[in-house]
């Protein structure tokens, strides 16, 4: 049966139509409707899998990743940055309105999946997927499965708390990874020690490549971080690969540099955890979404 993967962003809402053998047949974006509120998120996802469908020519499997994740408690969204979805019970929503049963896992799941299936953790046992984009998140597979954890919050290394004297970060901690490693944080970082508060992280990244001292200073902070964090989650999972994604993926140095750094602070004397780019880029989340649902189901 033909699987359709959704994407849902806070910008943007994607997706596609996949087959048994992996294959995107069919594709779609638009813009996702945030301002318009809830019910208008739904409308516009039943409209996309309604438009996937015709062209298919079928009915299909529906699985969608999301930023937030679904309470166990409460059976409702937590924890998106899509604020609408907050506290509303999603997953039962959709099914009604598309009336069958779906699929929905968190976002930076749905790229973990994806790469570990047929992307750069192909054929490795246990893959980490790291987002690092406006916010900073993972997500873990084992053999193929997703493994999302007791309270759906497994792979959230990105509100671990790395410096306890750090940016207050939206969760209502200070010095989270996310406040540290994602973009917006690496330009705050740059900004607080002399840099241009108008840059944004690709500038920073492209000057420091120049040879300018401040820009540069902000990376070897930055790089430092990421191995500091990414170490305390290679100690714990001993994953065979860490696959990078999101925008702040990147930095060729996160691969090399960044490695080193992490390389330091590993318990093993040396470090044999792959650390690779995505394969799927900016389609890994829609395509893990689809993949929710095996082939053969």
């Amino acid at each position: 049966m033909l699987r359709i993967g959704i994407d849902l962003g806070g910008t943007k809402t994607e997706g596609l139509v996949m087959n048994e053998a992996g294959k995107m047949l069919y594709s779609e974006r638009r813009p996702t409707p945030q301002a318009a509120g809830y019910e208008a998120i739904l409308n516009n996802i039943h409209a996309l899998v309604y438009d996937l469908e015709k062209k298919a020519g079928q009915s299909c499997r529906v699985g969608i990743g999301t930023p937030g994740a679904i309470s166990a408690r409460t059976g409702r969204l937590k924890n998106s940055n899509t604020v609408c979805l907050n506290g509303k019970p999603l997953k039962d929503d959709l099914e009604k309105t598309l009336a069958r049963p779906i699929r929905l896992a968190n976002d930076a799941n749905c790229f973990a999946l994806s790469e570990a299936l047929d992307g750069a953790g192909q054929g490795a046992g246990v893959v980490f997927g790291v987002i690092m984009g406006t916010g900073v998140g993972g997500g873990i597979v084992i053999n193929g499965q997703l493994i999302e954890g007791l309270q759906h919050i497994a792979g959230e290394w990105g509100h671990n708390i790395l410096e306890a004297d750090g940016p207050p970060c939206y969760c209502g901690k200070n010095g989270c990874v996310e406040t540290l490693l994602s973009g917006p944080g690496l330009a705050q970082d740059y900004a607080l020690h002399g840099g241009n508060p108008s840059f944004d992280a690709k500038q920073i990244v492209m000057h420091a490549d120049q040879g300018d001292n401040l820009a540069e200073a902000a990376m070897q902070r930055y790089l430092e971080r990421f191995g500091r964090a990414l170490s305390v989650v290679i100690n714990i999972l001993d994953p065979d690969v860490v696959v990078l994604g999101g925008g702040m993926s990147n930095i060729p140095r996160l691969c090399t540099d960044g490695r080193e750094r992490v390389a330091r602070y590993v318990f093993n004397d040396e470090l044999r955890t792959k650390i690779l780019p995505h394969v799927h880029g900016d389609s890994s989340g829609v395509r893990g979404a689809a993949q929710l649902w095996s082939a053969a189901e």
